[in-house]
């Protein structure tokens, strides 16, 4: 299937920021904060299509958590998909973000590319906004995500998610609270990091 998607991006995570799991002025990151991750991750598909099927406009979160003293540190992850969308853009949209459409995410998808548990897909109510420095995001009643603004440091900061080969923004999150059954916690003032996106098939 050829497909290709681009956006925005916004992420959020229990690490102190910077979060050290970046590249920080071209330095390779390494172990979380309090080496266990909790966060959540937003995308607002602006472009996207898969064989004729148009994603342009659909919104994905998803709701994390991994350990690095597991062996393989692998996610246990819920995807929420736009509600709006039917149900051949959700399966489309499933394919893509667990990797096993195949593509260029992969390489950004740490969940995709190692042994991870993935609790399931959910269509939801997904709203977002990405366009400030107080941005956030939330899916109805169980992830919500909000930025108080910039990190004030003037490091140049990467992400893999979004890509290191792109521009990015760190960012505070004045809250971060995810509570869906196995995936339940919140935070106040941790990391966060907003970039722009572009994935698509090989």
């Amino acid at each position: 299937m050829s497909w290709r998607v681009s956006g925005t991006y916004l992420e959020s995570c229990n690490c102190d920021a910077i979060c050290p799991c970046r590249r920080i002025d071209s330095v390779f990151g390494g172990r979380s904060t309090h080496g266990l991750c909790l966060g959540a991750l937003s995308w607002r598909i602006v472009e996207g299509q898969a064989d004729g099927t148009d994603l342009s406009g659909l919104d994905v979160v998803m709701a994390t958590r991994y350990s690095d003293d597991e062996e393989g540190s692998p996610w246990t992850w819920i995807l929420y998909v736009d509600e709006r969308g039917t149900a051949e853009q959700h399966q489309v949209l499933e394919e893509i973000w667990t990797g096993r459409l195949g593509g260029d995410q992969v390489e950004h998808f740490p969940w995709a590319w190692k042994a991870s548990n993935f609790v399931g897909m959910r269509p939801a109510k997904i709203e977002i906004d990405h366009a400030s420095e107080q941005g956030w995001f939330r899916v109805k009643d169980v992830v919500s995500v909000r930025v108080s603004g910039p990190y004030p440091g003037d490091e140049t900061v990467t992400c893999v998610i979004p890509g290191h080969e792109r521009s990015g923004h760190e960012v505070i999150a004045e809250e971060l609270r995810v509570d869906d059954g196995e995936l339940s916690f919140e935070f106040n003032g941790v990391c966060g990091y907003s970039a722009d996106f572009e994935y698509g098939s090989n």
